[in-house]
């Protein structure tokens, strides 16, 4: 063969290698289109949550881009999951300022308004219709009694709100699991986006539901090991933290209410049902078996309930109000829209119903009217 057949087979090999190169990056542009689509149809945005948050530069914290409007999405001026906000609020005004995590600020649900700290005021206000009621959901993805301290003190406190609601516990319930999983040398720590994986929902996607697989097999796998946990001494940590938050609120002059904390997980569930119930904690709290996970959270409640009691606060408790099912959530601890309706009737008839929550009403629409 001579010297320039011998090149002609090589540029050949090279040019189809090539090719198959090209062929494939089309194909996963192609697939990352499809998926954005996908995404903004259902969502009204192709923004992955991360894309939709700042650090705020006083607090440091993670925090909602103000004004963004993410389709089903939107943030005011300030940061804040609610309708913006009138500052000074108007003399007589309500203001209800919800904390928690991405269990309060609802991303999977349909609208702000189908958020059920929208729906409790929406709630309230039918309750007492001659009285001013607006809200802040001060809620976001991510955080920990200890953001939410952070949060009340430097965003939300300045708001002057009449009743601050709290809604806590998975995020601090994962984190000391992971604690305690690393003190056994058993490493699980949480997962993490890659580089990529953050500027391409195809991967992300991707590979979200092969770690969440992964994880679900080492859960059903025969010879799984669990990592026990002294329910006796489970919580310490978050009682103090949650008294604090606790105390800090009520230092604003608010009433102030803790809710219990519900989950999909149903202890008389059969296999497949708690196989989806566990569809996110065997990614946030592995190694913790269903009814470890149960019994953990069970525990947090406890914890939640000493404190409204040591702290002579409002108590939401009925946690298992909302129905233990796929029509109400979407993956073990975030609400469908069905579930933030059964979520915002709890809290709301709690509200609505305590003694200091009417007088604070009474109070306010005085004022009000003068």
């Amino acid at each position: 063969m001579s010297a320039p057949e011998r090149l002609s087979a090589r540029a050949k090999r090279v040019l189809a290698a090539a090719l198959v190169i090209v062929a494939i990056v089309i194909l996963m542009g192609g697939a990352e289109i499809a998926v954005r689509v996908r995404q903004a149809w259902k969502h009204g945005t192709s923004l992955t949550l991360d894309q939709m948050y700042a650090i705020d530069p006083v607090t440091k914290l993670r925090i909602p881009k103000a004004g963004g409007d993410f389709g089903r999405i939107r943030i005011d001026s300030r940061g804040f999951r609610n309708p913006e906000l009138v500052d000074p609020e108007p003399a007589g005004t309500v203001r209800v300022a919800f904390l928690g995590a991405s269990t309060t600020f609802c991303a999977e649900v349909s609208s702000n308004e189908a958020t059920w700290p929208h729906l409790v005021t929406e709630a309230l206000r039918r309750r007492f219709p001659d009285t001013r009621i607006d809200y802040v959901n001060a809620g976001v993805p991510g955080y920990t009694v200890e953001s939410s301290l952070v949060n009340l003190k430097q965003r939300v406190a300045p708001l002057r709100p009449d009743v601050i609601v709290i809604y806590h516990a998975t995020n601090d319930l994962s984190g000391e699991i992971r604690a305690l999983a690393g003190s056994r040398g058993v490493d699980i720590a949480p997962p993490e986006a890659s580089w990529i994986a953050r500027r391409s929902l195809l991967w992300l996607l991707v590979s979200k539901n092969l770690t969440v697989l992964a994880a679900q097999r080492r859960a059903q796998s025969s010879d799984a090991r669990y990592i026990p946990i002294d329910q006796g001494h489970l919580g310490s940590a978050f009682k103090n933290r949650l008294g604090s938050l606790v105390e800090a609120a009520k230092g604003t002059g608010a009433e102030v209410a803790v809710v219990t904390f519900t989950t999909q997980m149903r202890r008389d569930q059969e296999q497949e049902a708690r196989n989806r119930a566990m569809q996110s904690a065997v990614l946030y709290s592995p190694g913790v078996s269903f009814d470890g996970l149960i019994d953990s959270f069970a525990r947090y409640n406890e914890i939640i309930r000493e404190v409204a009691t040591e702290k002579k606060v409002i108590l939401v408790g009925d946690e298992d109000a909302v129905p233990g099912d796929s029509d109400h959530f979407v993956d073990s601890v975030h609400f469908t829209d069905a579930g933030s309706r059964a979520q915002a009737a709890r809290v709301a008839g709690a509200l609505a119903d305590h003694s200091s929550i009417v007088n604070r009403l009474d109070q306010l629409k005085v004022q009000s009217a003068h």
